[in-house]
């Protein structure tokens, strides 16, 4: 594969030549030029003569962003290579710790915020219902306690399977082998 670069050379060695867009349009600039001084000089008439100023303003408005575009292009080149060059020891020698925030980390996030969530209606259920002396009073609190409990256990199954588990195992592994609590949430 051959490198990029003015110094490219084909298998004879000799300098190989490039013909870019912007030498193909200063050409065509230079010939638009060159046709409007020979018709201005066989007319030798004023429109003539502004035809050729303004093809001129033209050749050289184009001279000037062909050339600045190149030095800019080759600053920009000096300076990734240059920044290339000093980040190259740095990364040899800094340590490989590199965190990454996946997007499992961030649902089960999710997940464990709507546990939270659930669990503080519940609470909100239990002292609603509390002092009801009823047999309906006790069940909700009863409902909502299993529902708690589900919840958390739930919670802590994920936790333990996003950093404590062996091998990466779900929550099947952490509880013993036994699936996540599952029942009726009452809200």
């Amino acid at each position: 594969m051959q490198s990029l670069g003015n110094s490219s050379t084909n298998a004879s060695g000799q300098r190989k030549i490039t013909v870019g867009a912007s030498t193909i349009s200063l050409a065509v600039m230079m010939t638009i030029f060159l046709v409007a001084v020979v018709f201005a000089a066989n007319q030798n008439d004023v429109i003539g003569w502004l035809v050729v100023i303004i093809s001129l303003g033209w050749l050289l408005l184009s001279l000037f962003l062909v050339l600045g575009l190149r030095r800019g292009a080759k600053k920009v080149n000096e300076t990734i290579q240059r920044t290339t060059a000093d980040m190259a020891p740095r990364a040899q020698t800094a340590p490989s710790q590199t965190t990454v925030y996946a997007e499992a980390d961030r649902t089960r996030d999710l997940k464990l915020d709507h546990s939270f969530k659930i669990v503080q209606v519940q609470a909100g259920v239990i002292k609603q219902y509390l002092d009801g002396g009823t047999t309906e009073s006790r069940e909700m609190v009863d409902r909502a306690i299993e529902t708690i409990e589900i919840t958390a256990s739930n919670a802590r199954d994920m936790m333990k399977s996003s950093g404590s588990a062996p091998s990466g195992r779900g929550s099947a592994q952490s509880n013993g082998g036994s699936e996540p609590l599952s029942g009726d949430i009452i809200s």
